[in-house]
């Protein structure tokens, strides 16, 4: 059945207006426009506004942006899924202005806050923008009311909440600014707001197509997130005693994780449920393929709560446990450098499913750090990751074997084959990898027990790309095209932990070791480095065995080509085979 959508564009004395009555759904976010939004808004109104030479409706009109509301035809009732930073700043500034201005022309801007009620006949007053059910009172009170802005900034700003120091805050720089101008100013200022401004509203009865509106108006970055709208669908649906326990069991997780890691969380939830690449706006998959499985509140306590702790516990790296906690919070440590996020989901449900058996948390997040490591080197695309994932999703539901050869788990023997021939590649072209790989490789060269908090960690060339005439690296690398297959060799490589400089990289063998590679006592935090500065020249040979015993390493370290226990032989690019 099609949906009707209207886009129009209104003056902001219709917004105003009872041709509307704005409500922000409790599954918005709080107000968070802070005085840098507003004085970007208030500095190009004025600049909009020009001087007071022209007649008001002569002025070029100035664009607000746009709202995205449901709202049924013929009906004033609008929720507001897109424009509630706008309009509640719109209204605060409104009623600055209220106080700022004299006579007739302020006591008439109430009528656009709110519509006063009638005790005789028992009707309350209308309010044109009705905040959050936790912020609504508030907003009424000292904003809308007329002798609330006097009360407002009496508040101690410490004791407010975020959303209630942004409404104080904004009305305090709006009170500055009217105040620095001209009575005749700050009226022209007034009219102009009203008639010459305008927002495109564009409005549609149902919240899916809202949601699509919405995200393809807003390319600049969701301000409404797929969480929000599910929250109001999933708690509106429970009975009415059950909602104020469940939006707080719902906030408190949001922001234990934060807003972007609790938008991403279900995410990850579509993906394990739906096992597939997203083929339709996640909204609709929700609707189709997750809720449609789960009662409102069987899914906040066995799906929303205990895989966001999950989700937790591996961003932060915090698990913990009388054994093993230690080896699992390294790998959670080096799944999350993994170049994409494809590897959460099956991580969160594994997790929340064996939280108490640290040996099989170990044993499961080594075996999906190998794979997504893999993965990531060999540089799989994205669909047949989804798909591989997706297949570990089901084995955890059914319980699967995930360490039998045919486990999606476990790499394949090609897929180790391919592994090992791009570690033994160019790995320094590799912009993607290199780090990872190396850092990885430098763990594991130090037993686990380096640490790498340094702001800065770069990737260095010993044998230099371009080594100067003369130098002692001609001798040792006489021939031009062979020096070109060491030099972005692993066995080539060395990590620093400052920023590279194009001066010191030419540097002779001894000067680059005792200047650029070792810190102030000689040494350095790098194991990988370390070796390097034990060597006393830096020959073909020399990067030959580097990368041999290199390579091997990381063999060993995710388990590649082996066989009870020992390495399989591979051939290098190098004519020397790797036993």
């Amino acid at each position: 059945m099609p949906v009707n959508i209207h886009a129009t564009e209104k003056p902001l004395h219709k917004i105003f207006s009872d041709d509307y009555s704005f409500s922000i759904p409790s599954y918005q976010r709080p107000y968070a426009w802070t005085t840098e939004q507003v004085s970007e808004l208030f500095t190009d109104l004025l600049s909009f506004l020009g001087n007071d030479s022209k007649d008001i409706d002569e002025i070029n009109p100035y664009f607000l942006g746009s709202i995205v509301l449901i709202k049924k035809d013929g009906a004033p009732d609008s929720d507001v899924v897109d424009g509630q930073q706008r309009l509640t700043t719109l209204t605060i500034l409104l009623s600055v202005m209220r106080t700022a201005i004299n006579g007739k022309i302020a006591s008439g801007l109430t009528k656009y806050l709110y519509e006063e009620g009638d005790d005789i006949v028992g009707r309350p007053n209308h309010y044109r923008l009705k905040l959050r059910e936790r912020d609504e009172l508030f907003f009424q009170e000292n904003i809308q009311h007329e002798d609330g802005i006097d009360a407002l900034f009496q508040f101690d700003n410490s004791q407010l909440s975020d959303t209630e120091k942004n409404i104080q805050n904004n009305a305090k720089y709006f009170k500055t600014a009217l105040d620095s101008l001209s009575e005749v100013r700050r009226t022209r200022l007034l009219q102009y707001l009203m008639r010459r401004c305008y927002l495109v509203v564009v409005s549609t009865p149902d919240l899916d197509s809202a949601y699509r509106i919405f995200s393809v108006l807003n390319a600049r970055g969701l301000d409404l997130g797929l969480t929000d709208l599910l929250k109001s669908s999933i708690i509106g649906a429970l009975p009415e005693k059950l909602r104020k326990k469940y939006t707080d069991i719902w906030e408190d997780e949001e922001e234990d994780l934060g807003r972007d890691a609790f938008q991403d969380l279900f995410a990850h939830i579509r993906m394990i449920f739906r096992k597939s690449k997203l083929r339709e706006t996640a909204l609709n998959e929700f609707q189709k393929y997750v809720l449609p499985l789960q009662e409102p509140q069987k899914f906040i306590d066995s799906v929303v709560k205990p895989y966001s702790d999950a989700l937790e516990i591996i961003k932060a790296e915090s698990y913990q446990s009388d054994k093993g906690a230690e080896a699992i919070n390294s790998l959670f440590k080096w799944l999350n450098q993994i170049d994409n996020f494809d590897w959460i989901p099956p991580a969160i449900l594994f997790l929340s499913q064996n939280q108490h058996s640290p040996d099989k948390l170990k044993e499961f997040f080594s075996s999906l750090e190998r794979l997504a490591a893999g993965m990531m080197i060999i540089r799989t695309d994205i669909n047949y990751r989804i798909d591989r994932y997706g297949r570990i999703l089901t084995a955890i539901e059914n319980g699967d074997d995930f360490y039998a050869d045919d486990s999606p788990l476990q790499l394949t023997k090609e897929e180790q084959v391919s592994i090992v021939r791009t570690l033994h590649g160019e790995l320094y072209e590799m912009k993607r990898i290199r780090k990872f790989v190396l850092l990885r490789l430098d763990s594991a060269l130090s037993q686990g027990e380096a640490t790498y908090d340094y702001p800065v960690i770069s990737v260095e060339h010993v044998l230099p790309q371009n080594p100067p005439a003369g130098s002692k690296w001609l001798e040792w690398f006489p021939d031009e095209d062979k020096r070109r297959q060491y030099v972005h060799r692993i066995g080539n490589m060395a990590l620093l932990s400052r920023r590279k400089n194009s001066e010191a990289q030419n540097f002779e063998f001894e000067k680059k070791k005792q200047k650029y590679f070792a810190m102030d006592k000689g040494v350095s935090p790098f194991a990988l480095t370390t070796q390097v500065l034990q060597k006393t020249e830096w020959t073909p040979e020399i990067v030959e065995e580097r990368e041999t015993e290199l390579v091997k390493c990381l063999r060993k370290l995710w388990r590649l080509g082996v066989v009870d226990g020992q390495l399989i032989r591979m051939r290098s690019k190098f004519p020397k085979e790797i036993s």
